[in-house]
């Protein structure tokens, strides 16, 4: 698998799905939206672990699609999957850390 740094090929997604499928959310963005403390959290989040689930509750369908990109967009994250009220988001970690990452446990 090769996981490139701007887009992710069906294959690669289809990979991380698998992996992402019995994560937990990490973090959940109610309807405040996206405040500097839950950014910093997913930051954190997707330097630790590479791959997360976020939870959204945030209203409609356009305004969760509008979240995610705004989401995607200031963590330089790529989505991966969402479904329903749940986002799985990848981030390349420059040096990933073994006993953190979902991707090397």
């Amino acid at each position: 698998m090769t996981l490139a740094a701007t887009t992710l090929s069906s294959s690669d997604k289809k990979h991380l799905r698998g992996i992402g499928h019995n994560l937990t959310p990490v973090v959940t963005i109610a309807s405040k939206g996206l405040s500097d403390s839950v950014l910093a959290e997913v930051n954190r989040a997707l330097v630790d672990h590479e791959l997360i689930k976020i939870k959204l509750s945030v209203g409609d369908r356009q305004a969760k699609q509008a979240v995610i990109k705004d989401l995607c967009k200031q963590c330089k994250a790529e989505v991966v999957q969402s479904i329903g009220h749940i986002v799985l988001l990848f981030k390349k970690a420059d040096r990933p850390n073994p006993k953190l990452s979902n991707l090397l446990r």
